[in-house]
């Protein structure tokens, strides 16, 4: 594979960063993944921390390329639901860790991807956003309903309302799992938590992630920048993975 790709993770305004990013590179796979704490619930990092070295075991146990990608989405992100849930065992459904995830699989010229709750994945491709994943939260829902417009949605009131996660209840979350997604060459894939996206149109990403004037790494670092200021002064953790495929 020829692959281009970078991380990021921003404390922001916050005083500890319950985020997490990772990016698994094999000859044949790689392997994005953004956990979201939700720092609303105790020990937010633990979840995170938790629900990544689950994907990761996923990945890196798997024979490459993987044969059924779509069927390793869904049960890397239900094995990980099920780890985050064991921390909460014993404690009351309040106190249980809890995180939002993105997963999104590279192999084959393809992309596959995955995510419960509210962190992001974009696909972009000339500039533009080309796809991207619906949060499951309550303001998607009032969205998709037209019963608010997008111009709402960065300060309406249950904007961090979030109606799927890994851990809490033991039954499996609500996830999205996408179909397989052909790359062409300079396609960029971005998979970010709350803190990149809340407050920056869907053109502001694609615009700092596709900018041929710099390197990736250098767009994800002002990308993330542009996030944490776009939120200030209360902004959140901003934490983002981003790949492009150039080609096999």
């Amino acid at each position: 594979m020829l692959i281009e790709y970078a991380d990021l993770s921003l404390i922001g305004a916050r005083e500890d960063n319950q985020d997490r990013v990772a990016i698994a590179v094999s000859e044949r796979a790689a392997l994005l993944v953004v956990i979201d704490g939700m720092g609303g619930h105790a020990d937010g990092a633990k979840a995170a921390d938790t629900a990544l070295k689950s994907m990761l075991e996923s990945f890196w146990q798997s024979s490459l390329p993987i044969f059924d990608p779509l069927g390793f989405v869904h049960l890397a992100l239900g094995r990980a639901h099920d780890e985050v849930c064991r921390l909460g065992n014993g404690l009351t459904v309040d106190s249980r860790p809890r995180a939002t995830a993105a997963i999104c699989l590279v192999q084959d010229g393809s992309a596959y991807w995955g995510h419960v709750g509210d962190s992001r994945i974009y696909l972009m491709r000339r500039g533009q956003i080309a796809d991207r994943t619906r949060d499951h939260s309550h303001v998607e829902l009032l969205l998709r309903e037209n019963k608010i417009a997008q111009e709402e949605v960065a300060h309406h009131p249950m904007r961090n309302f979030v109606e799927s996660c890994l851990g809490g209840d033991p039954a499996i979350p609500e996830m999205t799992i996408s179909g397989r997604k052909s790359l062409v060459s300079g396609d960029v894939l971005l998979l970010c938590t709350d803190g990149i996206w809340s407050n920056l149109s869907d053109a502001a990403i694609a615009g700092y992630c596709t900018d041929e004037g710099q390197g990736l790494r250098a767009a994800l670092e002002v990308l993330g920048h542009r996030a944490v200021a776009a939120s200030a002064p209360f902004s959140d953790n901003a934490t983002a993975a981003i790949l492009c495929w150039k080609g096999e």
